[in-house]
């Protein structure tokens, strides 16, 4: 009895530390109370996480040398196969754009306007539209179809980190993993003109013609770091409190690999 009551009394001090002390000291103090490969998490189906059984230390900041790779001019609406295809160089993939855009699925939902409504298909069913030219209509894809391409790469190593905090996607940047991600082209938040409305097979969606895809390289206490498919820009910064905003309109979508 007088040691159950001694170990109660121990884990109600543990507890008050964390509770009293500052973030970077409970980070320390959970170091010590669970210990290495003692942590563990569990998925939907109660396997346990191999990444996660340890304790992950956010860094304050992170830049990664990620390969930059440019979309055009083979692919005017590409960003998001030629963002994956830096993440999978990164891991030493040989992966490139022009094979991806191949493969990734298409959505075959033809396009139709009806009395001012717009009929298309669901871009987290397949790419919609023409790819390779401004000539015909076009839009983009979602993170579904791209972890689903990246399996075929990496099989049950992809994380689909979608609908997140942003500290996820640091936890990976702490590992040196840079992570894919869906943001706009003004890398700020939109205004709602900015959107339009589509009827599809599965309901209704919003979507904006400023869509882009983006390969997230680092980050500090002020910035944003990404690899821009669009003009080339390898670790171009942003302020963190617009290029947050951005993501977080566009579904906080972002895909990665786990660690080994």
């Amino acid at each position: 009895m007088k040691i159950f009551l001694t170990l109660i009394s121990l884990v109600a001090v543990s507890f008050s530390l964390i509770f009293f002390l500052a973030k970077g000291e409970v980070s320390k103090l959970l170091d010590l109370i669970f210990p290495e490969n003692q942590q563990v998490d569990a998925n939907d189906s109660g396997e346990m996480q191999p990444y996660d059984t340890t304790i992950i230390k956010i860094k304050d900041k992170v830049l990664l040398d990620a390969p930059i790779i440019k979309q055009f001019p083979e692919l005017p609406r590409g960003c998001e196969v030629t963002s994956l295809a830096m993440l999978l160089q990164y891991k030493g993939i040989k992966a490139d754009k022009m094979s991806l855009a191949n493969q990734i699925s298409k959505n075959s939902v033809p396009l139709k306007k009806e009395n001012g409504r717009i009929f298309w298909g669901n871009p987290n069913e397949g790419f919609i539209g023409d790819m390779y030219s401004y000539n015909n209509p076009g839009y983009g894809v979602y993170h579904k179809p791209i972890k689903q391409l990246a399996e075929q790469f990496l099989p049950g190593k992809i994380k689909d980190l979608t609908g997140g905090e942003f500290t996820e996607l640091q936890t990976f940047l702490s590992l040196d993993i840079p992570v894919w991600i869906i943001t706009n082209t003004t890398y700020k938040k939109l205004p709602e003109s900015a959107f339009e409305k589509w009827q599809t097979p599965g309901g209704e969606i919003k979507i904006t013609y400023k869509e882009h895809s983006v390969l997230v390289t680092g980050y500090d206490e002020k910035v944003i770091y990404f690899n821009d498919p669009i003009s080339g820009a390898k670790n171009k910064a942003i302020p963190k409190e617009d290029f947050l905003a951005a993501w977080k309109q566009m579904g906080s979508q972002a895909v990665t690999y786990l660690p080994d």
